[in-house]
């Protein structure tokens, strides 16, 4: 059995992590890899039920969270995080344990961001509704060194997704589809 691996997908809100990993996922599985898709969303209900987005809450989700990827990747589980993880260390939490980890940069301008904003985050925050939006109230670090970095605005989220299953295959995480090689980008 191949050892499992990890992919961090971080991005600002309505950046295209969501997409991205839904496309990464559709991937894995047509070369019969399956993941465990850990969404902040979904997992904020279960990990920090009454969540009230402060940095003590944060931390605790992004702990717990980065724990639960651990335990399955050390079960041969491969996980795809998908969650903003404003602050570095948040992400460092999986990093450290995690020998096989990919950190994903999605890189896309805030504008952007908040043009999209499909959950209202955006405007709930510009309207006082929301006091702890990343990228606006609360900051947002993007990786000093990202394993990867892929445009949530350029490019399609398909695209994205072969991008980094490229990466996964030049690690030797994934064997290769077969494909042409594409450019990677690194920051």
């Amino acid at each position: 059995m191949t050892p499992a691996f990890a992919v961090w997908i971080t991005g600002l809100p309505a950046s295209g992590k969501s997409t991205i990993a839904s496309a990464l996922a559709r991937e894995m599985s047509s070369r019969g890899v399956d993941v465990a898709v850990l969404e902040s969303d979904v997992l904020r209900g279960v990990l920090t039920p009454r969540a009230t987005y402060t940095d003590e809450d944060r931390e605790t989700f992004y702990h717990a969270l980065a724990h639960v990827g651990a335990l399955l990747v050390t079960h041969g589980v491969p996980v795809i995080f998908d969650a903003t993880a404003n602050r570095r260390v948040y992400r460092a939490y999986a990093r450290a344990p995690i020998d096989r980890f990919v950190e994903v940069y999605v890189d896309c301008p805030l504008e952007v961001c908040m043009a999209r904003d499909p959950k209202g985050l955006y405007r709930r925050a510009t309207s006082g509704e929301a006091a702890a939006v990343p990228g606006l109230q609360s900051p947002y670090e993007p990786p000093d060194d990202p394993d990867l970095v892929v445009s949530g605005h350029l490019e399609p989220p398909e695209q994205a997704a072969m991008t980094i299953a490229r990466f996964l295959e030049q690690r030797g995480y994934i064997s290769g589809s077969g494909a042409p090689a594409i450019p990677l980008c690194r920051a």
